[in-house]
């Protein structure tokens, strides 16, 4: 296995040309370009060490880890067409723009280049698959277990969400609804919006603590207000009285998990991510799978995707960051 890593382009590009048949039943080695938002960028330089994970797995892969310099549609689309200029086998797009890729994808796949999207979707006219990190559901059980996995005898909790009208904050709070049977003796006392903005989810975060003394625990299904709410709480001294749980990012959460303001929180593991979407691509680029509604597609140690009716499916569940692993993230993403 071998990991490439350039940005296509001028020279680059002409030193990265190389004769091929683009279908994989005709090479040896399987060639999988794994296209990110932007290079530089260290959640995606993670999913490129779960990509080569895979390819180690697989044994005839070469992962070609791409991007532009920024995160613009238009540096995607000049990537994607000098692959598909190589001739690659399989294109696993993370996308910056939803729309506006479906035109080269498209040519893509016209020419026998299998593609798939992850993280951040492509319309499906422009993909075989899209693999998101989690679904509404699984997100929706794991904000409240890990609350109530830190309140074995019960407890008050309350939610700080960002806004009334955020349309994925609201899903996940809905569903948590839905499994709220399932954690007997856990309260939930009140939902405050802070906009997604620091200062006023800070404000939110101390008002629950004063209106709610006896309170547990916030659940902050954002990362700008499970940050504001667990300095909160160190600011009102409520370490160890008031645990601070949610969604978050191992960089931004690392001083709270040091201070006990947090116990644990969630969010997707990039590495798991790369691995899963190189490890699809493969499968179809390899007519060893194929996608459509009710399709169940290997992804080696993550399982198995199953496929919607849109051609989506759900990676796991929400991983969960501890005292037990923030070291080894932080410093990622």
């Amino acid at each position: 296995m071998s990991i490439t890593r350039r940005l296509f382009g001028g020279a680059a590009l002409a030193a990265m040309m190389v004769a091929g048949g683009g279908a994989a039943q005709a090479q040896d080695t399987v060639r999988i370009a794994l296209v990110v938002k932007a290079l530089g960028i260290g959640f995606f330089e993670a999913a490129a060490k779960g990509a080569e994970e895979a390819a180690e797995e697989l044994g005839n892969v070469e992962i070609i880890y791409t991007g532009p310099t920024d995160t613009t549609a238009e540096g995607q689309i000049e990537v994607i067409n000098s692959l598909i200029a190589q001739q690659v086998d399989a294109i696993a797009v993370s996308a910056n723009d939803t729309d506006a890729l479906v035109p080269v994808l498209k040519k893509a796949m016209d020419r026998g280049i299998t593609v798939i999207s992850w993280d951040s979707g492509v319309a499906p006219e422009g993909r075989q698959l899209h693999l998101n990190p989690s679904s509404n559901a699984l997100i929706g059980n794991m904000i409240i277990k890990l609350a109530a996995d830190e309140l074995p005898d019960g407890g008050k909790v309350a939610l700080l969400s960002a806004t009334t009208t955020s349309t994925n904050q609201n899903t996940w709070i809905e569903e948590m609804n839905k499994v709220m049977g399932d954690y007997p003796g856990i309260e939930v006392v009140a939902t405050v919006y802070g906009d997604d903005l620091a200062d006023k989810s800070y404000r939110e975060a101390t008002g629950l603590m004063q209106t709610y003394p006896d309170l547990d625990a916030i659940i902050a299904p954002t990362s700008v207000g499970i940050v504001a709410a667990a300095r909160a709480v160190e600011d009102a001294g409520k370490v160890g009285e008031v645990n601070v749980t949610g969604l978050g990012l191992p960089s931004e959460m690392a001083g709270a998990i040091e201070s006990g303001a947090s116990k644990s929180f969630a969010i997707w593991n990039p590495i798991d991510l790369g691995y899963s979407a190189a490890y699809l691509a493969y499968e179809l680029a390899t007519g060893d799978a194929e996608a459509g509604p009710g399709a169940e597609i290997p992804m080696g140690r993550m399982g198995t995707l199953t496929l919607d009716d849109n051609g989506e499916g759900a990676m796991a569940d929400p991983f969960v960051y501890d005292a037990s692993n923030i070291e080894e993230f932080k410093s990622i993403f």
